[in-house]
């Protein structure tokens, strides 16, 4: 289990670094994105600074960010309601299986609950058996929606893309 040591709490512009290490860890094993920690540094300094687009909750475990977890704020128009989507649920592969998933989640449930959120919702890779067992055990159930996305980015994004599509491809090939 996790350290009596341990604490939930707001990212600060100091954690941005060690984040960034765990978005790596994240983006690395995901199917669709490639890391880039300019790019996650970016992102998480726009959330940190901007509480009105959502907020990052990490877990402290004798002094470490050892998870952090992310929630965006929205709309929903069939709600008439704010709700949020949760982002970037990460723990370092040691703390994994020792509670800190779940308290992560738990804090961020009760954070939305408390700041009106109606609904939450969350992406994972559809093969990634552990993470939708867990999202199961925290009340999630699965959504008939397809996901879909459009790339609205630069060149140099466009050419990330291209990297991940023959990073896909290679493996395939193993």
């Amino acid at each position: 289990m996790v350290s009596e040591f341990s604490e939930i709490r707001a990212a600060v512009p100091e954690d941005i670094p060690r984040c960034a290490e765990l978005l790596e860890i994240l983006f690395n094993q995901e199917n669709e994105f490639i890391p880039d920690s300019e790019a996650q540094s970016r992102g998480l300094f726009l959330v940190i600074h901007n509480p009105e687009l959502g907020r990052i909750f990490v877990c402290v475990v004798d002094g470490i960010i050892q998870g952090m977890v992310m929630l965006l704020f929205t709309v929903s128009t069939f709600l008439g309601e704010k709700v949020a989507l949760l982002e970037d649920m990460v723990v370092a592969p040691e703390w994994r299986g020792h509670g800190a998933g779940s308290l992560l989640i738990d804090y961020a449930l009760e954070f939305a609950r408390e700041d009106g959120v109606k609904r939450i919702t969350l992406l994972t890779d559809r093969d990634n058996e552990l993470a939708q067992q867990f999202y199961r055990s925290k009340g999630f159930t699965k959504s008939e929606m397809l996901v879909f996305r459009s790339s609205l980015s630069s060149f140099s994004d466009q050419k990330g893309d291209e990297m991940q599509s023959e990073r896909l491809f290679v493996q395939g090939r193993d």
